[in-house]
């Protein structure tokens, strides 16, 4: 049996790209941008969530808020492609149409 050395340092721990690091003001603006554009879809969602939820309960919805589009499918999956084809570099956000427009469980 092959003895190890008594004088092994211990390995560094961090990041394992330090060189790419964001910036404490980068990370609110990010995050800035994330509320923003969350309210913004939120605001159509609660617009369109009272004609839509009674025939389309738990379907999901996706929705691209710079244009006010949205699309709705009982798989989340198909409601994504469909918003993709139409707006294929632009983000959206997935709810599903129930009181709270959360997708599962927390």
């Amino acid at each position: 049996m092959t003895r190890l050395s008594d004088n092994q340092t211990p390995r560094r721990r961090g990041r394992l790209f330090p060189e790419r690091q964001i910036s404490p003001e980068e990370k609110e603006r990010r995050r800035l941008e994330d509320e923003n554009f969350s309210k913004r879809c939120r605001v159509i969602f609660d617009l369109i969530k009272p004609e839509l939820i009674e025939e389309h309960y738990n379907w999901f919805i996706a929705i691209e808020p710079v244009s006010g589009e949205y699309f709705i499918d009982k798989n989340q999956e198909i409601a994504i492609v469909k918003a993709k084809e139409k707006y294929p570099d632009r983000r959206r956000l997935i709810l599903r149409l129930n009181e709270t427009g959360a997708c599962g469980r927390i």
